[in-house]
């Protein structure tokens, strides 16, 4: 078990890890129009960014259970270096194909800083201390929305597209340092796994079939490709379609991730007061009601910034519906936790996948195809958050209480 110091400092490292997830898709963000036109390929961004989700989803699954059975430092490094020397691939790609396949290699090393943490937190830490805990990685995460679009746009200002994936590497490396020197190991010997592969996939089969697993996965996973679906569809929107220069996209985004932020530190107050079980019902709703409003303002414009006016109402439900759901998922999986989590998130980016994809294939110059996709992820959403066994829910939370 670390100790109180290493506990305190937990938080910032985790944070800082997780975040390789919004560095590695935030930063180029404001490059998706830049990126279209050198290629040729009005959907070449959205592409790419498809082909990370997939890398992510697929990377998780093996991840996950390799952490559970060697612990979670070795496959953090791992992953990471991984992740490093295949950003610098994409700083040299020749093609919109390779830039694809780079982009999916360097997803399939990050995942390793995407999954387990989140099993990192599980190792220490349940119910509303969990959800605390992952609301003080939020925070430390969330500098990274706010700060890597305006790198992505002085990159390109600077030098090109291509710089933004050179600063990728160097925080890749950077991870693996803090990694190396700075990160305990939370999973003691007694607690780790010795499974062959047709075993992981049994575990795999049994958590996705445990309803109280997959209907909080599913809201996470609904809520998560609406926000990758705004990800997708905002930078050809508010700079291909508004003419706004990349710095004031980049702004834009630091704006709403902040409020993101905000509304996310919100939640271990509304878990501890209300439950998580309600938290969740609220923050589906607002995600669906603010989607139902961004396609009547996709089907009668009213301009750029009552679009932004209803987007910061869909990031209220984004910070509450996120980690409750993920709380939610993993409170019945302590001794497998590093299983749950990939197996979360390879739902949760494949989602993200699907919705940048279909966005990509639509590859209509309007504010039609994220609006219409964020209300189809919102709408399941909604009714994955009706099937949750409450009565259930209800009894682990006052447990844990």
């Amino acid at each position: 078990m670390p100790s109180p110091i290493v506990t305190r400092r937990l938080p910032v490292l985790l944070g800082f890890l997780i975040a390789v997830g919004p560095v590695s898709t935030d930063m180029y963000l404001p490059a998706f129009p830049a990126i279209a036109r050198q290629f040729h390929d009005l959907g070449a961004p959205q592409i790419s960014l498809a082909a990370y989700f997939i890398g992510l989803a697929i990377g998780q699954m093996t991840m996950g259970a390799l952490s559970d059975r060697v612990g979670r430092r070795r496959p953090l490094l791992t992953g990471l270096a991984i992740y490093t020397v295949a950003s610098l691939g994409c700083a040299v790609c020749w093609s919109a194909s390779s830039f694809a396949v780079f982009r999916f290699l360097a997803a399939l090393g990050a995942s390793a800083g995407v999954v387990i943490p989140r099993a990192m937190v599980r190792d220490l830490a349940d119910g509303p201390a969990a959800a605390k805990l992952f609301s003080k990685l939020m925070l430390v995460m969330g500098v990274a929305p706010i700060v890597a679009p305006m790198l992505g746009s002085l990159s390109m200002t600077l030098a090109s597209w291509r710089f933004i994936f050179v600063i990728a590497s160097v925080y890749g490396a950077l991870a693996v340092v803090l990694i190396w020197h700075y990160l305990p190991e939370t999973l003691p010997l007694e607690r780790r796994t010795e499974l062959g592969p047709g075993a992981v996939a049994m575990r795999y089969v049994e958590i996705f079939l445990e309803r109280h697993f997959i209907t909080h996965a599913l809201v996470l996973t609904s809520s998560a490709a609406a926000l990758f679906a705004f990800l997708a569809g905002s930078p050809q929107i508010f700079v291909g379609l508004y003419g706004w220069s990349t710095a004031e996209y980049a702004a834009l985004f630091a704006f709403t991730a902040s409020a993101y932020i905000g509304f996310n530190q919100l939640n271990p107050i509304l878990v501890s007061r209300y439950g998580i079980a309600p938290v969740i019902t609220v923050a589906s709703n607002v995600l669906l009601g603010s989607t139902m409003l961004l396609v009547l303002l996709a089907w009668h414009p009213f301009g750029p910034f009552a679009i932004i006016a209803v987007l910061l109402v869909a990031e209220f439900g984004f910070g509450l519906a996120m980690p409750s759901s993920m709380v939610g998922a993993l409170s019945r999986h302590q001794a497998h936790a590093g299983s749950a989590s990939a197996l979360m998130g390879t739902l949760q980016y494949g989602g993200g996948a699907l919705a940048a994809l279909a966005i990509g294939a639509w590859a209509e110059n309007s504010e039609t195809p994220m609006a219409v996709v964020m209300l189809g992820c919102a709408t399941l959403a909604v009714l994955a958050a009706s099937l949750r066994p409450r009565v259930i829910l209800v009894r682990a939370e006052t447990k844990n209480a």
